[in-house]
């Protein structure tokens, strides 16, 4: 089953839900509003890092590209204020106190490297809408009694190692124990070697690991990627649970030979292999056992890749993903006792990998209803939803309660150039955001109130 996290501590599920659907920190009618123009003038900009000739942009993770859209936001944090420092995973976290000492930290933001020839606004959104939350925040001079925390994660698209959500992964310590040079990009390059190639220390990673003692919750504000606002004409989406992923690596030894000598009866053709791999693990996918289930082959690598030569090596990658984190694991470990039987009947061999494994997530009730409660004051029309991609808030969740926020995505297109959110639905978002923040920080110190008084 998914995992879920606990409230903050001290704090009963019941009473917190409700009370913090009542918390009282209502929309101010002077309070300032978030800026499309703003919005658009810092999506260009970061887009412009990493364009590609597809007009699409390509910033990998841990890439030259991936470490100048960091520092251009960490200026446009620095000019608000805010104290930056790059953690041993190189994520950027960007610090504004609050006038509690000692109160817990409220987290905000996303992450900043794309998928090869993605879009401008996948995790992007969630970064430029963090970055006008604390404008808004300045430009009213609001104090929060909490201290605000802008994290900008590094790696949360697996589409170059595999492993998503490396930056998110760390802080919550899953990558103790593993060996960081067995993972690889289609290169060759391992995690180890390009955290050095962009000035990180693997050695260090355990160092970017979160105390939870620190932090009271998280907040991410992201596209939809999917079509269900548009569709529904809704405003905003309050995510409650959010999909786990497991990826696998197959690679099919055949016996490449000349495709004009070879009769067909005695070939080892190792992509006819994968072929009836990608067909099997569609099919797996969308069969009644498997209802919510999606299988993805999205990458083939064929060698030698020559028009007069059989295919004698196909690698592939197969993404499972599903709410239920059993069905998860046993669609992928099916698709790959369904590869295994159409090698040996075709003569090929098979090697299989798990290069991935994220769990799905439940998000915390208590701070939906938070989220909830502002789009009701703010007018703004509000749906329950299910992501279907992961996030970094989904990782959070395993250490710190977090919460997801969704603004709709044009015909629910993602990972491609043509991924489009428009800035006014974005700055909506925005607004969510920093009401959200506000209220979350007024409840927080309504509940160590009442635990101080109880425990007095």
């Amino acid at each position: 089953m998914a995992t879920r996290a606990s409230p903050p501590p001290g704090q009963a599920v019941a009473s917190t839900a409700s009370d913090a659907a009542t918390a009282s920190v209502p929309p101010a009618p002077e309070e300032p509003r978030a800026e499309p123009s703003r919005i658009a003038e810092m999506l260009d900009a970061i887009a412009e890092i990493g364009t590609d000739p597809t007009a699409g942009v390509s910033r990998l993770a841990f890439t030259a590209a991936e470490r100048q859209a960091h520092e251009l936001v960490s200026g446009w944090l620095r000019e608000l204020g805010l104290t930056v420092r790059q953690d041993a995973i190189g994520n950027t976290i960007a610090e504004r106190p609050g006038t509690v000492p000692g109160a817990k930290a409220i987290g905000v933001g996303s992450h900043l490297d794309s998928v090869p020839h993605g879009g401008r606004f996948d995790g992007i959104v969630g970064v430029v809408g963090a970055v006008e939350m604390v404008r808004l925040l300045s430009v009213t001079r609001r104090q929060l009694q909490h201290t605000l925390r802008v994290v900008l994660f590094a790696g949360e698209e697996g589409a170059r190692f595999g492993e998503p959500c490396i930056g998110s992964k760390a802080v919550v310590g899953a990558f103790a124990g593993r060996d960081l040079g067995r993972i690889l990009d289609a290169q060759g390059v391992s995690l180890a070697s390009a955290l050095q190639d962009v000035g990180l220390d693997p050695v260090r990673i355990s160092a970017a690991r979160w105390d939870p003692r620190e932090w009271a919750a998280f907040l991410e504000l992201h596209v939809e990627q999917a079509r269900l606002l548009e569709s529904e004409g809704r405003q905003v989406g309050l995510v409650d649970v959010v999909s786990g992923s497991t990826r696998l690596r197959l690679t099919l030894h055949g016996r490449a030979d000349h495709s004009g000598g070879t009769p067909m009866d005695v070939r080892a053709d190792a992509l006819v292999a994968a072929a009836d791999v990608v067909v099997a693990a569609e099919g797996l996918a969308t069969d009644p056992r498997h209802r919510g289930t999606r299988a993805t082959v999205g990458r083939l690598d064929v060698y030698p890749n020559s028009i007069t030569t059989i295919p004698g090596r196909v690698t592939l990658t197969v993404d499972v993903r599903d709410v239920d984190s059993d069905r998860q694991r046993a669609a992928a470990a099916e698709i790959t006792q369904i590869a295994a039987h159409i090698c040996q009947r075709r003569g090929v061999r098979l090697e299989a990998e798990v290069i991935a494994d994220t769990s799905p997530a439940v998000l915390p009730m208590w701070l939906r209803e938070i989220t909830s409660a502002v789009c009701r004051e703010l007018g703004i029309d509000a749906r329950p939803i299910t992501s279907g991609a992961g996030h970094d808030a989904q990782v959070v969740n395993q250490l710190v309660p977090a919460g997801m926020i969704f603004v709709p995505s044009r015909e629910g297109l993602s990972h491609v150039p043509e991924e489009w959110t428009s800035a006014s639905d974005i700055a909506r978002g925005v607004e969510v955001l920093y009401h959200s923040v506000l209220r979350l920080d007024g409840f927080l110190t309504e509940m160590s109130a009442e635990i101080g008084s109880a425990d007095s």
